[in-house]
């Protein structure tokens, strides 16, 4: 299957969407906390980034779900930092407090046409939002040289709907959490209270670009929409919502990777409601509720419950 940025790079279009990438940058106005600030003289975004690309590292990646890790890996780049500050994040020395090394866009390049070389059934874009305007220039570079690979978006779910359409024809996989449903827990646990409606909004776009997920005969994810839901303890993530919301608005045949990897990392000892890893019985609820609502396409894992 020929990537779609491949038709939009030989228009010129690749090119028109990063231009107003960077417009978007000066202000920031990249992700829905619109912090403004100035980043290309200098000043630090809410999430930590400045006009510098920093990436953790990238490596083949066997962790994700089936489709997307495959038997050859994922070509996965870790991006420093994060819009949310989400209280629990297991991986906040990246998200929060930066923990990367600065590369310029082509080094990023390089990153991807390694990846592919090295054989990975797609590049895996974590947390890239605060970066995509140097992500798409190094995809542009990349391209000139041979890239091929699908593209994942890996991401919080924290996305504005502007910014996607932005994206439309170049990403191939959305992998989005969907974190709450709940304005109260999303401030408390992500100091972002308006993150269901911001993210139930970013789910639709993403579906409507590219729909549910289409994998090869090998059962290689090719395309589509696959949504990520991890289970906090006491019920903290509204699960239930969560589901009622996804089937009301884009239908119970997405598929859905249900998480149960939840462990109190950073600074979750400071909640005594999420610390601790979740039981077992917890977890049953939540595989019951998928039935309840008819969820028969995605993946379950039964690892690290009580």
């Amino acid at each position: 299957m020929r990537p779609s940025y491949i038709t939009l790079y030989e228009k010129g279009e690749l090119k028109k969407r990063i231009k107003a990438l960077y417009k978007m940058m000066d202000p920031c106005l990249l992700c829905p906390r619109e912090c403004g600030v100035h980043r290309m003289h200098g000043e630090i975004g809410y999430c930590g980034a400045s006009k510098k690309v920093k990436v953790a590292s990238f490596n083949l990646h066997f962790g994700e779900e089936p489709p997307i890790s495959g038997n050859k890996g994922s070509g996965t780049i870790f991006f420093s930092n994060c819009s949310l500050k989400c209280v629990y994040c297991q991986n906040y020395p990246i998200s929060q407090l930066g923990v990367g090394k600065e590369v310029t866009v082509n080094e990023l390049a390089n990153m991807m046409l390694s990846l592919q070389k090295r054989g990975a059934h797609n590049i895996n874009l974590v947390t890239a939002t605060h970066y995509i305007p140097y992500v798409l220039t190094a995809l542009n570079i990349a391209i000139k040289r041979g890239f091929l690979l699908p593209i994942v978006y890996n991401t919080s779910g924290f996305e504005k709907v502007e910014i996607l359409k932005l994206l439309d024809g170049i990403i191939d996989i959305y992998l989005p959490d969907i974190k709450y449903s709940d304005r109260e827990a999303s401030k408390k646990y992500s100091f972002a209270s308006n993150y269901p409606e911001i993210n139930i909004k970013a789910i639709k776009e993403m579906f409507r670009q590219v729909g549910n997920l289409v994998m090869d005969e090998t059962k290689i994810a090719k395309r589509g929409v696959l949504i990520r839901h991890l289970i906090l303890p006491n019920h903290q993530s509204q699960t239930e919502k969560s589901l009622k919301e996804i089937a009301k608005n884009i239908g119970n045949d997405i598929y859905i990777s249900l998480m149960s990897q939840y462990f109190p990392a950073n600074k979750a000892h400071k909640f005594p409601e999420i610390n601790r890893k979740i039981k077992w019985s917890e977890y049953k609820e939540t595989v019951d509720l998928l039935n309840k609502y008819g969820f028969n396409n995605g993946w379950l894992q039964h690892k690290n419950s009580k």
